[in-house]
């Protein structure tokens, strides 16, 4: 039956004020647009102050306030890690770090395609394929006797500007992240990956809730409003149907 089933798978921002710059000669106007952007984005300069390596981690962060997805001596796996800001998040609250005295501590190992610097008390596995055997191979051994609570996927494909295929691609993500969830996963284990608005969503989300209690679509304030990009959060794993 697994084989079968598996098979099927291919609180108010605060603001800060701002200083833009009106002379960005020698820039094209894309890179203009985007640095004019970050400056005027509050949760850029909320990272800084915080020392989050990038502004997704408040993404995360509401997330987790809200639904208790990272709990003391949770074993979290983070799936499109780089540049690490979510795996700091999952330190944290995990107490993989062991800041959190009297309170069991957990594990959490970050992958990424991209290099990723050294989080201290985090297993990461830079330069790494997650859609590739190996990588998943290396994760599980790394994880040894321990199943997983957590999935996080903040993963996304290089957009092509092919709409049908950049879908594609998502999606081709997002199917081996819940695969790899569904093999891993403990039981009440929570997942949470990031999706683009499209017409292969529904049917994802129909995968998943063979497999979780609760599936919905959220959307964190720092997820910009002309983004595409919304996340699935499923809660309840129930495990494989024998």
């Amino acid at each position: 039956m697994l084989a079968r089933k598996l098979s099927t798978f291919g609180g108010a921002a605060k603001t800060f004020a701002k200083v833009v710059p009106n002379n960005l000669k020698g820039k094209s106007k894309s890179s203009q647009e985007w640095l004019t952007r970050q400056l005027r984005d509050p949760y850029v300069e909320r990272a800084k102050m915080m020392n989050y390596r990038c502004r997704s981690a408040f993404k995360l962060l509401e997330v987790d306030q809200k639904y208790g997805l990272i709990k003391p001596g949770y074993t979290v796996i983070d799936c499109g890690a780089a540049p690490g800001s979510w795996t700091q998040l999952a330190v944290k609250h995990s107490n993989a770090d062991g800041s959190i005295a009297g309170k069991p501590k957990g594990k959490v190992v970050g992958v990424d395609l991209l290099q990723i610097y050294p989080i201290e008390h985090a297993i990461l596995f830079g330069n790494s394929d997650f859609l590739r055997k190996e990588t998943q191979d290396k994760i599980r051994t790394s994880l040894g006797d321990r199943r997983v609570d957590c999935v996080l996927s903040d993963m996304a494909p290089n957009a092509t500007g092919i709409r049908s295929l950049d879908q594609e691609n998502i999606t081709t993500l997002c199917y081996s992240v819940l695969r790899f969830a569904i093999l891993m996963s403990t039981p009440n284990a929570s997942l949470l990956m990031k999706v683009w608005d499209n017409g292969n969503v529904p049917k994802l989300e129909k995968s998943i809730q063979e497999y979780y209690q609760t599936v919905k679509r959220v959307k964190p304030r720092a997820s910009r409003d002309d983004s595409a990009e919304n996340f699935i959060l499923a809660r309840g794993f129930v495990g494989i149907e024998k």
